[in-house]
């Protein structure tokens, strides 16, 4: 049974992998065995991430990144190859949301930001990443999406287009990739307690309204996202593609009526 989530000798990248969800989901990779290099913007932030695992007996290596940067971006798919010889596994869960607030009144600056931080970065690097992996044998491209993809928002409106179509490029890259033994899916959180989602969290009316319309009354914590990216990473998830997995404590799926 343990073989199902054994990561070992695997090369997995996280962006955004310095706090949070991506720190969660670097910590638990390696834990299951995989090589994991820790990316975000800021290189001493990553390392701290790097003593940590590697305090725990895992391995891992930092690299600074701002996924902005198509540059940056090939430059840290070239490091990791030629560090760990290759990449098995690459998690795309760096995201930005400058703008709180209508739609319409989103600035032209932060909408090109919002788009192209976290959709076009995640095309650029999946498609650079991708031929590492084939070179392996195949791999796993797991985008981190949100429920903001399937739900509408009066506040978030461009970021939850930005995240509708990171569950697009999934699909793409499922069926164009497939035959390669490519999988590619979405994982897509509720309100996680990150400091990404601390404007949220930390707004007692926010709080209130979404705990009550979660069915499980609450909001979630980094490390139970974590474990569906060890499942869509291992064997475990093998025959997974093209889908997402959303982790919300039953939100999508309706609103408790309230006694």
């Amino acid at each position: 049974m343990n073989a199902l989530f054994d990561l070992k000798d695997k090369v997995a990248i996280v962006t955004g992998g310095s706090r949070g969800i991506g720190k969660a989901i670097c910590e638990r990779l390696a834990q299951h065995g995989a090589k994991v290099v820790v990316s975000s913007r800021k290189l001493d932030a990553c390392e701290e991430v790097v003593r940590g695992i590697r305090a725990n007996g895992g391995e891992a290596v930092a690299h600074a990144c701002n996924i902005g940067h198509k540059e940056q971006l090939r430059q840290l798919v070239d490091f990791t190859n030629g560090h760990y010889g290759g990449i098995d596994v690459l998690v795309c869960n760096a995201a930005v949301n400058p703008y709180f607030g209508p739609s319409a009144g989103t600035p032209d600056e932060a909408f090109d930001r919002v788009m192209g931080s976290n959709v076009k970065s995640n095309f650029w690097l999946a498609n650079m990443a991708i031929p590492h992996m084939i070179a392996r044998g195949g791999g796993s491209v797991i985008i981190v999406s949100s429920i903001g993809g399937y739900l509408g928002s009066d506040v978030l409106g461009v970021y939850a287009i930005s995240k509708a179509a990171d569950l697009q490029l999934a699909r793409n890259l499922c069926v164009e990739h497939g035959a390669h033994n490519i999988r590619a899916n979405c994982i897509a959180p509720g309100l996680i307690r990150t400091d990404f989602a601390r404007a949220l969290w930390e707004d007692k009316a926010i709080l209130a309204q979404r705990t009550r319309t979660t069915p499980m009354r609450r909001i979630g914590e980094p490390d139970e996202i974590a474990g569906a990216a060890v499942f869509l990473a291992s064997p475990a998830g093998s025959y997974m593609s093209g889908q997402s997995l959303i982790i919300d404590g039953g939100r999508v799926a309706g609103a408790p009526t309230e006694r």
